[in-house]
């Protein structure tokens, strides 16, 4: 084993604790240079309609959990969907279901390619 520290040098232990200590201590941003963000947000209330338009009208694009909404009160979720499909049209964006749990909901510069399966 001697042998082998030689050739490959010994390993640095490295100190568990420091390494997660000093993790949120960078000082750099790593998100300065981004000119729009994609973001999760689960939608569960008229407030969560809200915070995904003022979202999209900074610019970002939204990826909208409608899971939980979806199982327990779909009458209310058909309404949220509603109400951002209509604030959405009126700056322009677009919205699109990606899946079963999932929209899309982006700002007017980004438009949303939608194509029904060809069957």
């Amino acid at each position: 084993m001697a042998f082998m520290e030689k050739l490959i040098g010994k390993r640095e232990e490295l100190d568990i604790e420091d390494f997660l200590n000093n993790l949120d201590t960078e000082e750099e941003d790593p998100y300065a240079d981004a000119e729009a963000f994609v973001k999760p947000i689960t939608l569960q209330a008229e407030k969560d309609t809200d915070i995904v338009m003022e979202e999209v009208k900074k610019g970002n694009i939204m990826l909208v959990n409608i899971a939980d909404l979806r199982k327990r009160n779909p009458m209310k979720l058909k309404e949220l969907v509603s109400s951002i499909k209509s604030s959405i049209e009126d700056i322009d964006g677009d919205i699109a279901g990606i899946s079963q749990e999932r929209l899309i909901v982006t700002p007017s510069k980004v438009k949303i390619i939608k194509r029904k399966d060809e069957q």
